[in-house]
């Protein structure tokens, strides 16, 4: 492996810039590069070896997650088994048996409008609305498309592909019908134009073609059905209309009876009829399943209309008539409905969501037996179900994939890879109990494709945080996803009754206790949540069920406003007083009424009211302590902005744009509650104004100049990242002064997002705000006043408000001051300017008077700086590798055996894998929203600096492991991801990925170990991805097969009457009909081909002339190889089968051999 000497670059570096200086605060040295710069501030004392290259990094798509966002069409293989959703944004979904999950894009983004498989072939049709016709190759583990046909004069409607056969019917908006060979995807010449369909007496145009269907019984005859009402039985061999119906309703949908000789259709009054091919004249029999019969004997009133009906036949019972919609009028309030008629009994099954499409599964794939269906595929809005016909009740089968991740729309995502092995069957086993009962006992249906496990074995768990307080733990592991358990946080509160909202101290209407912010500790199983309503739950695991109360606290945290003198204008900005500090995340809120309440002022209450009756808890997550901010008078508590908790030290700390709060979670007590100015406090060495950081000698590299009037995070990150910066001010357009303060896009607006009133965009995502909302900001004079000399664009708003927020916080094993000799308990604490302060905590010097004696919380007096938000810490030891926070090992505490044993904590107080003596110094990797810094502790100089971005933000950032090794994974508001080696800061990625074009991206986007990473890329789907190039190599062996040969079912023996009378079907040669030698060529102007970039056929890089023309002879060759080998066996087992037929001839033959005729 190529080994990376520092010491070397090092000297490149120095040797080659103006020299960085060892007080650490700037860009130090180096040269300006487009990625950034890089430097190095300091001289690390010995060599460390870095081993990850940029070899070991490449991005791509792993798997796609959830329900198809905004479905459209659907389309089931009989013989395979595998089912395909289409949607509006032009994406495929194909899924299978567990773990058989394919997601494709059309590179257009056009909605489809239809999808057709070629059954038992391993291919799909997909129908666009750019009037685009794509032939999908299903053989091989990413679909691609062969072929494209792209109409130019005319818009599809309908398409209709015949069972085995390989020519595709299109219908058009202009009601004519075209023929597409399906293995060229070329357009026959042969044209079924409607005016040649309908009657020449007819004076009106028939409407587009809404359904075509060759008959059950003679392939030969097509049935086209126009909107209108008009139906023509046409003859493709004779050319002409064997019959017209007409009906004076509009129809949506046509369905044949097996035998051919009925066909049935639905109509828009909600009435269905049934045709005989012998008496077209009208319909022999007309209902409106769900129309009331009126008492005059006049026809029932019409209903809604049906937009799609299936007739199925059974051999041993009544036929079933399953239909969408057709519901009542007068029923304004009923749910979208399925209805399935089996004799003379009707079921109405309700839906949750609007009906898309429906299909019905059956036994063969032959349209002219009898069709035996077994299940209903119902493809809702938001929900995939399969309804089992073959019980009485219709039970619906239990869905195997996970496409419930929006049952209440994600807040907030946490990725866990590589993961302790255990936690996956604990968490299973707790949440196997709350399974829902009443599913059908049968197999899921959908079974198609193969899938195995692949090389990859490491176990990963995702973490989803819900907007109705919800937590769902996903078994993630082999690109698989299934649901574990379930928690919801919600039940440690109060439920509010109706009408007291107003009254309550709530800050948010809609959705009081979405998830904001998640930190779950794998190793002692410790889970915090913190919610949209200022408070944070500490749970704790156990397998036992308990009944107790939940232990509360209440956290005052204000920024101190009275001490402020207001210095000179010209030197910092006059602070605006209380009363205007009404938080800026009512302006992100729609709603505008605001919170102060009449009457008394608010002061030291909650927003919620947690339980005080004890509470029964299930095993599992069980709540041990909810924290909660109150009032101040009269303001509301602001939204927590970070999050940290520490099994081994028994703390949890959170901070918002107030300050910062320590709270012991062991015993029950708040230790630190501190607006962010006093935690600088009086051993700050630089004399600061109040409010604000100053410029000193320590800041001059580096972070130049900070207005002395602080930003709040979400302004400093709201900021847009074009905007223009003169003289330190924004000028950008959304920056300005908006009087309402609620300037919100319909993005933001939309239920998409489910932001209640009162909630700001969650933590991950405040700086890509810029995009979808316009922050109000402080007047004009104030902006003039602010402090304006030259300064970095990074700080440029920063005279846009006046709180500092915690942004970042770690516990960490860490030297706390210059001179400290061995690590001790610390934390570190990143604010919204850059700021990172580290505080000593003192814990009992043994396990026993942990739980009686205090723990002491102290600022060190010490400040780094970066540029920008903090975002990230971690921590090196002397060789360069990542040192784990401390942990205290899992212990249920609830179990039985309560002995002494178990009572001693058992704690793990740094990475297994270093040394025992982690040597005399550390690296401390921090990383802001516009540069990453290492500094040596505990001398705290600044040893390497990376300025990743000056003209955007980063997201994102993680310390992660990959390959052994440690790096920096960044995720970029530009798009862009990132990785940096450590500690040397060595770009080693960067790759435009993808534009940050919906806050959800940036606010669910997460990084992991191994080289993995997810993001929300709908509001119901999960995209993962890799950076790892060996995940990307192995990619192929992890995904499932979508296509595996599969016999295809021989059609049921017919009889030889039913041969004889049953029409002309095995005589009709569509290639005869349809080929160029008859039909000819079609208008050249009417279809453009569009020939596939993927498929087998990608092979032909060199698509043209005859190398194209070879590689497609090759696949032509592997193909019917194929099926010569499935010829093989049955040319055997006829040979077998004829050679015992002779074999038993014989043996007549020879025993009537001499017998006289008369003798038999």
């Amino acid at each position: 492996m190529k080994k990376f000497n520092f010491r070397k670059v090092l000297d490149g570096l120095t040797a080659s810039s103006p020299g960085g200086s060892a007080g650490g605060g700037g860009a130090g040295g180096g040269s300006a590069h487009p990625g950034g710069t890089a430097g190095a501030a300091g001289t690390p004392r010995e060599e460390i070896q870095e081993t990850l290259t940029s070899d070991y990094f490449q991005t791509c798509k792993t798997v796609r997650h959830g329900f198809p966002y905004l479905p459209t069409a659907l389309a089931f293989d009989p013989v395979q088994k595998i089912l395909a959703i289409g949607t509006r944004t032009g994406a495929i979904r194909i899924l299978g048996r567990p773990g058989v999950d394919c997601y494709c894009q059309h590179e257009s983004g056009a909605a489809v409008l239809q999808l057709q498989f070629l059954i038992n072939e391993g291919a799909l049709v997909s129908a666009c609305a750019d009037d685009t016709l794509h032939l999908w190759n299903l053989r091989q583990k990413r679909p691609a498309i062969l072929h494209s046909l792209k109409f130019n004069r005319e818009r599809i409607t309908y398409c209709h592909l015949p069972f085995q056969s390989k020519w595709l019917y299109v219908g058009t908006e202009r009601g004519n019908t075209h023929i597409v060979n399906i293995e060229s995807f070329i357009l026959s010449g042969y044209v079924i134009m409607w005016n040649k369909a309908i009657e020449l007496s007819t004076k009106t145009h028939p409407g587009p073609v809404v359904h075509l269907s060759d008959s059950p019984r003679d392939e030969g005859k097509l049935l086209i059905g126009y909107e209108n009402g008009t139906v023509v039985f046409w003859d493709l061999r004779s050319k002409r209309a064997d019959l017209r119906a007409y009906y004076d309703e509009a129809i949506h949908s046509v369905a044949w009876h097996h035998e051919g000789k009925q066909f049935m259709c639905s109509h828009s009054d909600g009435s269905l009829t049934l045709w005989n091919l012998k008496s077209p004249n009208r319909p022999f029999q007309t209902t409106i399943p769900h129309g009331k019969i009126q008492r005059d004997g006049k026809k029932p009133e019409s209903c809604k209309p049906i937009l799609k009906v299936e007739y199925k036949t059974c051999k041993n019972s009544e036929p079933f008539v399953i239909f969408s919609g057709g519901l009542s009028y007068d029923k304004a309030c009923r749910r979208p409905s399925l209805t399935i008629m089996h004799g003379k009994a009707i079921t109405v099954l309700e839906m949750d969501h609007p009906i898309v499409d429906f299909l019905t599964l059956c036994e063969t794939p032959y349209p002219n037996e009898f069709q035996e269906p077994y299940a209903v595929v119902v493809l809702l809005e938001k929900d995939l179900i399969v309804v089992d016909l073959t019980q009485s009740n219709f039970p619906i089968f239990e869905n195997p994939y996970p496409i419930d991740i929006h049952e209440s729309p994600v807040t907030c995502t946490e990725y866990f890879a590589d993961c302790p092995p255990d936690l996956i069957p604990v968490l299973y086993s707790v949440g196997a109990k709350h399974k829902k009962q009443g599913y059908s006992n049968k197999e899921w249906p959908i079974s198609g494709g193969a899938w195995n496990l692949g090389a990859q074995t490491y176990p990963e768990i995702i973490i989803t945080g819900h907007a109705d307080g919800s937590v769902k733990f996903w078994d993630a592991s082999a690109i698989t996803l299934q649901m574990l358990y379930k928690l919801k946080t919600s039940k440690v509160f109060e439920k509010q009754k109706p009408g007291e909202g107003k009254a309550t101290a709530e800050i948010v209407e809609e959705d009081p206790f979405a998830v904001q912010m998640m930190y779950w500790c794998p190793e002692s199983r410790i889970f915090c949540v913190a919610g949209v309503s200022a408070y944070v739950v500490v749970y704790r695991f156990s397998k036992h069920e308990v009944n107790t109360e939940i232990a509360s606290l209440e956290v005052r945290l204000q920024y101190e406003v009275e001490d402020i003198i207001t210095p000179e204008p010209e030197i910092i900005p006059q602070f605006p007083d209380a009363s205007s500090q009404l938080p800026s995340l009512k302006s992100l809120s729609g709603s505008t009424n605001t919170v102060a309440c009449e009457g008394m002022m608010k002061d030291s209450i909650p927003c919620l009211s947690v339980k005080t009756r004890p509470v029964r808890m299930p095993p599992g997550y069980q709540a041990d302590l909810v924290i909660q901010l109150v009032w101040v008078d009269g303001e509301p508590p602001q939204q927590i902005t970070s999050l940290a908790v520490n099994s081994a030290y028994g703390l949890v700390a959170f901070g918002n744009c107030n300050g910062l709060a320590v709270v012991d979670f062991m015993q029950k007590t708040v230790l630190l509650s501190m607006g962010t100015l006093e935690l600088y406090g009086s051993s700050d060495p630089y004399q600061r104004q109040p409010r604000s950081p100053r410029k000193s000698k320590q800041f001059a590299a580096g972070l130049t100049e900070l207005s002395d009037s602080p930003v709040s995070l979400e302004l400093e990150r709201c900021k847009s990242p074009t905007s223009d910066h003169v003289n330190g001010h924004c000028t950008s357009p959304t920056s300005q002064s908006c009087s309402s303060g609620k300037r919100l896009s319909s993005a933001d607006v939309s239920k998409a997002n489910r932001r209640g009133p009162g909630r700001p965009p969650f933590r991950k995502a405040q700086s890509a705000a810029c995009m979808e909302i316009s922050l109000p900001v402080t007047t004009e004079e104030n902006r003039e006043n602010s402090f304006s000399r030259s300064r970095s664009s990074s700080v440029s708003s920063i005279d846009r408000d006046s709180k500092e927020a915690i942004t970042a916080l770690y516990f960490m094993e860490s030297f706390a001051r210059k001179n400290d000799s061995a690590v001790s308990p610390c934390l570190w604490v990143g604010t919204g300017l850059g700021m990172v302060l580290i505080l000593s905590l003192n814990l009992p010097a043994s396990d026993d008077l942990r739980q009686s004696e205090p723990v002491m919380v102290s600022p060190s007096g010490k400040i780094l700086t970066l540029k920008g938000a903090v975002l990230t810490f971690a921590c090196l030891d002397c060789t360069g590798t990542l040192i784990h926070p401390p942990y205290e090992v899992w212990r249920d505490p609830h179990s039985a055996d309560d002995g002494e044993k178990t009572r001693k904590r058992k704690l793990v107080m740094h990475s297994p894998s270093s040394s025992q003596d982690m040597g005399d110094h550390q690296f401390a990797v921090i990383c802001s929203e516009k540069q990453a810094k290492v500094f040596s502790l505990p001398s705290q100089t600044c040893l390497y600096v990376h300025n990743i971005t000056e003209t955007s933000f980063l997201l994102q950032a993680d310390v992660v492991t990959l390959c052994n090794s440690v790096c920096l994974a960044c995720f970029c508001a530009n798009g862009h991801i990132m990785t940096l080696s450590l500690p040397s800061l060595r770009p080693l990625l960067d790759i435009n990925y993808l534009p940050v074009t919906d806050m959800r991206i940036a606010r669910t986007f997460c990084f992991s170990n191994e080289g993995q990473a997810l993001y929300l890329s709908s509001p119901t789907e999960i995209q993962r991805l890799t950076y790892s190039q060996e995940m990307c190599d192995n990619l192929q062996d992890m995904l499932g097969d979508l296509f595996t040969p599969v016999e295809t079912p021989e059609a049921q023996n017919r009889g030889f009457l039913k041969g004889l009378f049953g029409g002309s079907g095995q005589a009709f040669d569509r290639e005869e009909l349809f080929g160029e030698a008859t039909a000819g060529k079609a208008s050249r102007s009417l279809a453009q081909h569009i020939p596939g970039s993927g498929g087998i056929e990608g092979v032909r890089g060199a698509a043209g002339g005859v190398i194209g023309d070879l590689t497609r002879a090759r696949i032509a060759l592997d193909e019917r190889g194929q099926k010569l080998g499935e010829l093989d066996e049955r040319t055997a087992s006829m040979m077998a089968s004829a050679e015992a037929f002779s074999k038993h001839a014989h043996e007549v033959m020879l025993k009537y051999k001499d017998k006289k005729w008369y003798q038999f």
